[in-house]
């Protein structure tokens, strides 16, 4: 097993090596903000290609915020897991609460990452979507679901690290899938970070810049 990465641009720069091949003007890079953005940014250079950030939000309970029982993306693409809200108790009232906030979050990270600038046209482009891991894989399908709603004819989920199994669940949600590390022991993606520091909005609006 390969071993982990100092940071996401570390990650970055191993992902992007795995994704040779994908160069071409019809791709674009579409970071999952925030921490996917320093990994994208990374491979987007590399490649030559155009970045962009896909906003995403996890949507968690109340009482367990980090276990995702869904998420919600630009769009208005929205997946709830039933199995998930079933396990975590979930009321219909509490995840309506969970789910406006988050519209709202998504909401203030679109103006403030594009600043007013329009999304990049995806119709009829390659679209590789780049977060710093896989765990549920929630996002990651909501954000591919996004990306085709926006046009992109081919999508490429591209990630520095997710679980052995991780195309299982994702089956259908893109047409390629990449991954630098496929570990049977994951348990986190920050296990595979020796820095896995909370990237900032402000990393996020200089990177796109």
């Amino acid at each position: 097993m390969p071993a982990r990465f100092r940071d996401r641009l570390d990650a970055g720069t191993r992902l992007a090596d795995a994704l040779r091949g994908f160069e071409g003007p019809q791709t674009i890079v579409l970071g999952l903000p925030r921490g996917g953005v320093p990994v994208a940014s990374r491979v987007a250079t590399a490649l030559g290609a155009p970045l962009d950030v896909l906003a995403v939000r996890k949507l968690g309970g109340p009482r367990h915020p980090e276990f995702a029982v869904g998420a919600i993306g630009e769009t208005d693409v929205r997946l709830v897991d039933a199995e998930a809200v079933r396990l975590t108790g979930l009321r219909d009232d509490e995840l309506a609460v969970v789910e406006a906030d988050e519209r709202l979050e998504l909401a203030r990270r679109l103006q403030l990452y594009r600043g007013g600038r329009p999304r990049l046209d995806l119709t009829g482009r390659r679209a590789i979507v780049v977060d710093d891991g896989v765990a549920t894989g929630a996002t990651a399908a909501v954000a591919c679901r996004a990306a085709r709603r926006l046009g992109a004819t081919e999508v490429v989920l591209a990630v520095p690290v997710a679980p052995h199994d991780w195309e299982s669940p994702l089956a259908g949600e893109a047409d390629r899938f990449v991954a630098v590390m496929t570990p049977r022991d994951f348990w986190a993606v920050g296990q595979w970070y020796e820095r896995f520091d909370q990237t900032t909005d402000d990393e996020v609006v200089a990177l796109l810049a």
